[in-house]
This record gives structure tokens, sequence and C-alpha cells, in this order.
């Protein structure tokens, strides 16, 4: 067990409103939660995990499923709070526990955060959690070990193979990626990677 990185999380509950405002537009019309959502059946339990704003669990209670939004930062979370029919959940990723509980998990930019000796664990306790075929979509920045971004955030990097490797090991059939470039919170472009699976 490990807790979450504390200036990560400061930075996170300085920043949710901004964060918000950035990722409204791109995260409602981000082509994978369209994929994640069509790969769940109508009113399925799923998981956001790593939730940020809620704006991703919205966009998935909008199309008629029922998301559990679970964060670290308290900012974060009160405002997911404020979005009909998202039901939230204060908690790092060590709270996950239970075994067959979601029909599918969304973790988008979030274990990223995660230390690298952690990762794997992480896995197996989303695999756990997600009923067997269920999809799991994950994205992280590419690239090799850990580092801090302008703004003081930590990021533990993968390259596309590892991250496949990592993700067979935990129990996961990855089916297909996605990559990507872009700016986040801190200005600077970044190579990511997407990559959805199932259980």
């Amino acid at each position: 067990m490990s807790e979450p990185d504390r200036t990560t999380l400061e930075i996170y509950n300085s920043k949710a409103a901004e964060y918000a405002d950035r990722n409204e537009s791109h995260l409602r019309k981000d082509p994978r939660l369209g994929e994640f959502i069509a790969a769940c059946l109508p009113g399925a339990r799923v998981l956001d995990l790593g939730c940020g704003p809620g704006t991703s669990s919205a966009v998935m209670a909008s199309a008629g499923l029922r998301p559990l939004a679970m964060d670290a930062s308290a900012e974060m979370i009160a405002l997911a709070d404020q979005l009909p029919g998202v039901q939230t959940q204060l908690a790092s990723f060590d709270d996950l526990s239970g075994i067959d509980i979601y029909d599918g998990v969304w973790a988008n930019f979030s274990l990223l955060h995660a230390p690298r000796a952690d990762f794997p664990r992480h896995l197996r306790a989303i695999r756990r959690t997600l009923r067997s075929g269920g999809p799991f979509y994950i994205a992280l920045k590419l690239g090799k070990g850990e580092a801090r971004d302008a703004i003081g955030r930590l990021y533990t990097y993968y390259e596309d193979d590892e991250l496949k490797d990592l993700l067979r090991s935990a129990g996961f059939t990855p089916t297909n990626s996605t990559t990507g470039e872009s700016a986040g919170l801190d200005g600077a472009m970044a190579r990511w990677i997407s990559v959805a699976c199932h259980g």
C-alpha cells in the first residue's frame, strides 16, 4: 500500500476547476469514450477510475450507464458530485477492492500517477473488480522512467509493448490501441497511448 503522491494531489485540488474547463469539450467528444460506452450493455455498472471532475462519468450517465466516479482529489470529487446520474467516491487506487463488481472500467490518464512498482498490483485489483469479458480502457503517457512535469505532477511513463505485456500479465486481453499527442494541464505537448482491453 502506498499513499497518493501528495504534491500531485495538492496540484489537482488547487487546479480542479481549471482542469475541468480544459477537458470539458475534449472528453465529451473523445471517440475512445464512445467506444467504451458502446462496449457496455445499457444500464451497465461502470467505474471511472481517477475520474477527475467527472466529465467522462457524466457522458456515461447520459448514455444510460451507471458510473461510479472515483478519485483521490477531494476538489475533483466535489465537482463530480454536481453531475446528474453520477455516484462518487473519494478514494485512491489502493482503495479499489471487491470481485466482479463492474461491467466496465475506464481509467483515462489516471494510473500514470501511480508509482511503477504499484502499477501491476493496481491492474490486478481492477481485473478482480471487472466482470468477465467486460471492457477496460486505459490511457497513459508514452515514454520511459518517472518524472515531474512543469507544474510538479509525478508521472510514470510506459512504452507500448511494456504496457501491453503488463496488461496481459494482469489477466487482460488488449484488443486495440490508439496513440496521439496533445497538450496537458502544464501546457507541454506529450505523446500518449490508449489501450482497449477486455477481462
